[in-house]
């Protein structure tokens, strides 16, 4: 697997084919003045870099399968109720390891058809950058619900749902994020289900006692990861999560 070709794709955007031709560009212009000291200018392409770099962790989040496995995995966090157990950065590992995984196919059709070419100079920037974001942008219809796509269509004001081939990014991005969460969240509720029955039961059976002053949860939080682990849940939310892409 390899993700960061297509990363290294995207820097294409901070100069153009003329200057690649050349070797390379200028990070830093010296100009003499008249006084005889010097002033020092940095060039367009590095700004242009450094705002292609800061948009990195946004496009691994929003154009990736991020968004619904992060999403999954707090729910079902918060229906186990262990508070930070799993903590914030191992979900995230997770989640960001979970992500290559699941989008390594796009990742490897990303390089082959457009940076490995570029970097072969067998086409030139402008080629390469369109035919890399191609998988991605395939990858993203396919997870797109078309309501979201037509919701998203009417409130730009165009006549009509372009086809599949013609929908523009700035539409395509919202659709799909929104589309991921739509997912997350159904399947969040069916992991969710198993867990609220234990704590009803849990809850009703501590009433039904008269100890209505100790808290359900400390009770059911042994029988939820005991339930959990008999059932060997991290490879079953873990296999329908990647599963879920490819249906």
């Amino acid at each position: 697997m390899r993700p960061w070709p297509f990363l290294t794709t995207l820097l294409l955007l901070a100069w153009s084919p003329s200057l690649l031709a050349q070797g390379g560009f200028a990070a830093l212009t010296v100009t003499p003045t008249p006084g005889g000291g010097q002033t020092y200018s940095v060039t367009i392409q590095i700004l242009l870099l450094m705002t292609v770099l800061s948009l990195l962790p946004a496009a691994l989040i929003m154009m990736t399968s991020f968004t619904r496995i992060i999403v999954v995995l707090a729910i079902l966090r918060q229906a186990l109720g262990t508070a930070q157990t799993p903590s914030n950065q191992i979900l995230l590992g997770l989640a960001l390891f979970l992500s290559l995984f699941i989008m390594a196919p796009v990742f490897e059709k990303s390089y082959e058809e457009g940076l490995k070419p570029y970097l072969d100079e067998q086409i030139s920037a402008e080629v390469a950058l369109e035919r890399a974001g191609q998988p991605f942008r395939q990858f993203m219809l396919d997870q797109t619900r078309e309501e979201d796509l037509l919701m998203f269509t009417r409130i730009s004001g165009r006549d009509g749902l372009p086809s599949r081939d013609e929908v523009p990014f700035s539409l395509l991005l919202p659709s799909f994020v929104t589309s991921e969460l739509k997912t997350a969240f159904q399947i969040g509720f069916l992991i969710f289900l198993p867990f609220l029955v234990i704590d009803l039961v849990v809850a009703s059976v501590l009433m039904a006692m008269g100890m209505m002053m100790l808290s359900p949860m400390i009770i059911s939080l042994p029988f939820k990861l005991m339930l959990f682990v008999l059932v060997d849940g991290w490879s079953l939310i873990m296999g329908t999560l990647a599963s879920s892409f490819y249906l």
